[in-house]
């Protein structure tokens, strides 16, 4: 998970002890009313906005995600755009969050549950591991049940998702499942670690061959002379 955070300037105004949860629940809902447009224009999904109390001060993250990712210059993007608004807002109408507060902008991990369309959209091709109704094709059936499956995500759309279930292809509705959790795979990193090394070698013999061909043409021009 990319993470930048920004310690915003100390409003100066006391800050009330003991403040209730509708009124942190108010404050919740102000700030998404403020970030959530900033987000959306820099082309980017809310997906999680939260605060909680650190010590003296409020701690507010805020979540982003997109359909290629959010890379760490896009964060830090987002962060000031984020920041210069809150800054506007309580400019405008007073404080949003009592007291001083850091803003923190990340983008989701890998361990984020897939909740929405939009989250499976984003793992196709990935392996993931999510409770679903009717688990298994026997049970499908016609025998009710739930069960944990592990498959590879192969489409999702705004109704549906396609598992490759054991090489079974196996089709959910979004009620039809839990949240679903991205499984780390370790041998896609080697196979990859492996690419990678195999590229060098393939750079290296190339440059190699040039090499040659360099000494090769030192030689005739010799043989000239």
């Amino acid at each position: 998970m990319t993470q930048r955070g920004r310690a915003t300037r100390p409003t100066g105004r006391p800050r009330p002890t003991g403040a209730p949860r509708g009124d942190l629940a108010a404050r919740r809902s102000r700030l998404r009313a403020v970030i959530e447009p900033v987000v959306v224009a820099a082309g980017y999904d809310l997906e999680d906005l939260s605060v909680s109390r650190a010590g003296r001060r409020h701690v507010v993250r805020v979540i982003v995600d997109g359909d290629r990712g959010v890379s760490l210059d896009a964060v830090a993007d987002v962060s000031r755009a984020v920041s210069s608004a809150l800054d506007a807002a309580e400019e405008a109408s007073g404080d949003i969050v009592a007291g001083e507060y850091q803003l923190e902008v990340s983008s989701p991990g890998v361990d984020r549950p897939l909740t929405l369309p939009r989250h499976w959209r984003r793992n196709v091709g990935r392996l993931v591991r999510v409770t679903a109704r009717a688990a298994v094709p026997e049970q499908r059936a016609g025998q009710p049940g739930d069960g944990q499956v592990t498959g590879r995500v192969l489409e999702a759309d705004s109704e549906r998702v396609v598992l490759d279930v054991d090489g079974e292809h196996v089709e959910w509705t979004y009620a039809e499942l839990g949240p679903g959790r991205v499984q780390v795979e370790f041998n896609r990193l080697d196979e990859i670690d492996e690419a990678d090394e195999f590229d060098a070698t393939d750079e290296a013999g190339e440059a190699g061959d040039d090499i040659d061909d360099i000494d090769d043409e030192d030689d005739v021009e010799d043989e000239e002379r």
